[in-house]
């Protein structure tokens, strides 16, 4: 990684003119069988029959399905360190023992951690991540160097945004802001400080790289803080994400803390609006729908984490019937223990079929597929620009191989895709025009040298001694399983 930074700010090239001929994709009803043109990064004309007097390359489209790029909504690229690592705990555990264990990181295991976290990003079908990432103290702006660098090498759209917080670890849980703790260590004017710096230095929309503000939670945040984020990301026209009511412990909280609602609280403070998406959601309550749903603010629907940790099952059939937009997130590698999008999406789907009797209101495959595309583009503000296969929108698509044994027979490809278990499907991937994937190999890096930088690079984590987790086990089952 020598030289991190030294091309930053270089606009990636569009890519050539492509025309993919004889593409299925989908309709309202059914699937139609045409010739897709994308010109300057854009989506130039979809027909029956395209006609192109430019030079240009063929794609054969047959047997395959175009998509709009799914956008992993929420992760969290560092935690690639920790895959495997973490074994089954409620959040507040987890979190603990992920301190514990957690290696030391550099600038370099930064940057192959989001190399990783894009690679699988992409080969998942995706085009686009909201990276909610724990910098290097002391390093930050050389963390968030190397991490941009990264993503701007594979080509996809990354929304770096990193994690602040104001409030000592027990403040996060009920009757934890009375614990003696330590201060944290750094004021919110501070880390508003640095996020000013890193907006400066780093935020290129043009060249796929967006900053985004990302303080951690409600739980952890002053209100200072959580305003001060919001001001910056009006100031700036950025994103801002957060995580929201993940675990009962913070739905808890949040009474203790505000005596209402944590929704009901960051609406008030000026937090909620079309540029805000929110990690999990899980213990949202039926009147916080219609504030999300008047905000216009995006849900990230991450079911795997939320069940490995235990944290429930997000109300994401009252969402979608209350007007709130859903995406979809595969959460860190900590707590998920993978970053496989058509993953995610699968048991999103199928899991809100115990929810609701009503089997009309069950998620149906082709409404997956628009939460993780379109709304996946609303949950980063680029809904205009992207998310749908639509004239005129940048050519930020996927094409999937439905000849893979994992998708025969040929029956209905979306559903295969969503319901199945599809292996190795993802045959291209363009992001503004440009390929970055072609016949299901990457095209921008070396995927094979960065998995052997993997193997070879031995890690020293923390094991044996727990001391965050021996602190915070005894509070924990006190306040929570009395």
């Amino acid at each position: 990684m020598a030289g991190v930074g030294a091309e930053y700010g270089q606009t990636p090239d569009a890519g050539a003119n492509y025309l993919i001929q004889s593409v299925l994709i989908p309709q309202d009803e059914g699937y139609a069988t045409v010739d897709v043109w994308l010109h300057a990064g854009h989506i130039a004309a979809i027909a029956p029959q395209v006609e192109v007097t430019d030079s240009v390359t063929l794609i054969d489209g047959h047997n395959k399905l175009l998509l709009p790029g799914f956008v992993n909504g929420h992760t969290h690229s560092s935690q690639v360190w920790q895959r495997g690592l973490i074994r089954p705990l409620p959040l507040e555990l987890w979190l603990a023992e992920v301190f514990d264990t957690a290696p030391s990181l550099g600038i370099k295991e930064l940057y192959l951690g989001a190399l990783s976290t894009g690679i699988d990003t992409l080969l998942s079908g995706g085009t686009g991540l909201m990276d909610q990432v724990l910098l290097k103290p002391g390093q930050e702006v050389e963390s968030v160097a190397a991490i941009a660098q990264a993503y701007k090498e594979l080509g996809l759209r990354a929304f770096i945004a990193p994690l602040l917080m104001d409030e000592p670890f027990l403040a996060g849980l009920p009757h934890g802001r009375s614990h003696p703790s330590s201060p944290y260590p750094r004021t919110a004017q501070d880390q508003l400080a640095l996020m000013d710096t890193l907006i400066q230095q780093f935020h290129r929309p043009e060249t796929g790289i967006h900053i985004a503000v990302g303080p951690t939670g409600f739980h952890r945040c002053s209100d200072e803080l959580l305003v001060g984020c919001a001001e910056l990301s009006d100031r700036y026209q950025l994103c801002r994400h957060t995580h929201l009511l993940e675990t009962k412990a913070q739905h808890q909280l949040a009474y203790e803390k505000y005596g209402r609602s944590a929704v009901a609280h960051l609406a008030d403070l000026g937090f909620l609006d079309h540029q805000t998406s929110l990690a999990h959601g899980v213990w949202l309550e039926d009147s916080d729908l219609d504030i999300l749903a008047d905000t216009g603010a995006t849900v990230v629907h991450n079911p795997v984490s939320n069940l490995r940790l235990g944290s429930g099952i997000a109300p994401i059939l009252k969402c979608l019937r209350r007007g709130v937009n859903v995406a979809f997130g595969c959460d860190g590698a900590a707590s998920n223990d993978a970053q496989d999008l058509l993953e995610a999406i699968k048991l999103g789907t199928i899991l809100h079929s115990v929810t609701d009797p009503d089997y009309q209101h069950w998620i149906t495959p082709k409404q997956a597929i628009a939460m993780a595309t379109l709304g996946g583009a609303k949950a980063v503000n680029l809904a205009a620009q992207t998310g749908s296969l639509t004239v005129g929108k940048q050519a930020d698509l996927v094409l999937y191989d439905l000849s893979q044994p994992s998708m025969l027979p040929m029956t209905d490809p979306i559903q295969l895709l969503v319901l199945g278990r599809p292996t190795q499907v993802v045959d291209a991937v363009w992001v503004k025009g440009r390929q970055l994937v072609a016949q299901g190999q990457l095209q921008t890096v070396d995927h094979q040298n960065l998995y052997a930088q993997f193997r070879d690079r031995l890690l020293q984590f923390n094991a044996g001694q727990h001391p965050t987790l021996a602190q915070v086990e005894p509070f924990y089952r006190q306040v929570m399983l009395p």
